[in-house]
């Protein structure tokens, strides 16, 4: 007998191939340890040769679980290079379906409290199984409603406020702007700048940070420095002003692709080249960054690995088995980001280099 046509095959029809009980078969499929390794054996060879897939509809109701994990969307804006959370969404979904599940997304009000209505409405009319949060900020009150609802959740992003119990996947943006400072600080620049975003983004800060240490370790001045909105706009005026400076900017580390593509307009309007007159570093790698003349030099995130791992931890927080051995996976994982090397950074041939 080969595999049956559109699935239907039933785990009694598995148990009789192996010669066990439907019992076993369940077992072997969901409780592997209660099975003897050759009967398991022998039971995955019949799933396998009969094609048998399990009803994940009747296991989701034996288990009061729909296998639905939510997840806020927000559409893109016109005036941000960025595709992050677009890309970071794509791969959440890939890493959900490879474990079994699927993404249900969310529309929300801007802040916190319109998405919590979404969320709370959500939970009224629809099993969901986890949500998981992103862009993550100190006093977060999305944290305390899914708490206080006793729902898992996880974030893109880490804790601001030094809570332990959440659990979240972040990626260092302080180690990144220090590597893109180290970069342009080994090409010779002295008088290298940043420009970033105001004092109530903590994201902005951590990378903030990341340039402040690397410039005051080689002994740098760190007066050529921009708080601004995330814009093309912000990011020239801000150029202008630092290149306007008595002792002018040799080098530019931004917080953004954004921000970096609106300096690079600045240079262009004083008939300045990037990386030959003024080294510029962006952060996210978007899709603009490798496509303008010439490239920019820019941070990738491991938006891959952010995806997976999430999932991963929002798996074990529906099984409830973080503290045992078989789910040894950190609950805070922070992976850091890779500095890609393009010309506008670079004095010399405008090739990039990775």
């Amino acid at each position: 007998m080969g595999p049956q046509p559109h699935g239907h095959v039933t785990l009694a029809q598995v148990a009789t191939r192996a010669g066990v009980s439907a019992q076993s078969v369940s077992n072997a499929l969901n409780n592997p340890e209660r099975v003897a390794a050759a009967t398991r054996e022998r039971i995955l060879a019949a799933v396998a040769e009969l094609g048998y897939e399990p009803n994940l509809s009747a296991r989701a109701l034996r288990n009061r679980s729909s296998s639905l994990i939510a997840v806020k969307m927000r559409p893109a804006r016109p005036d941000k290079a960025s595709l992050l959370m677009d890309d970071f969404l794509y791969v959440l979904n890939a890493a959900a379906v490879d474990a079994g599940y699927h993404l249900i997304l969310c529309h929300a009000e801007d802040g916190s409290a319109g998405e919590i209505k979404a969320y709370r409405d959500l939970l009224k009319k629809t099993s969901v199984d986890a949500f998981i949060l992103a862009e993550t900020h100190r006093n977060d009150d999305r944290v305390a409603a899914l708490r206080s609802w006793g729902v898992p959740f996880a974030s893109f992003g880490r804790s601001w406020d030094g809570d332990d119990g959440l659990a979240w996947v972040d990626v260092d943006g302080r180690a990144g702007t220090r590597a893109a400072t180290e970069h342009v600080a080994a090409q010779g620049h002295r008088r290298i700048g940043h420009i970033g975003w105001g004092a109530e983004s903590e994201l902005g800060q951590d990378r903030r940070d990341g340039w402040l240490e690397a410039c005051r370790e080689r002994e740098l001045e760190t007066d050529l420095q921009a708080a601004v909105v995330d814009s093309l706009d912000a990011g020239r005026q801000a150029a202008h002003r630092m290149l306007d400076a008595s002792r002018p900017a040799t080098a530019l580390v931004c917080a953004s692709d954004t921000l970096a593509l609106g300096v690079m307009r600045a240079l262009h309007e004083r008939g300045l080249r990037p990386g030959a007159d003024v080294a510029i570093t962006g952060y996210d790698d978007s899709p603009t960054a490798a496509l303008v003349s010439p490239g920019l030099t820019t941070l990738r995130q491991p938006i891959d690995e952010v995806g997976r791992q999430l999932i991963q931890i929002v798996d074990n927080l529906m099984a409830g088995d973080l503290r045992q051995p078989a789910y040894a996976l950190p609950q805070h994982v922070l992976l850091e980001p890779e500095l890609i090397v393009r010309a506008s950074s670079l004095p010399g041939p405008r090739t990039p280099v990775r």
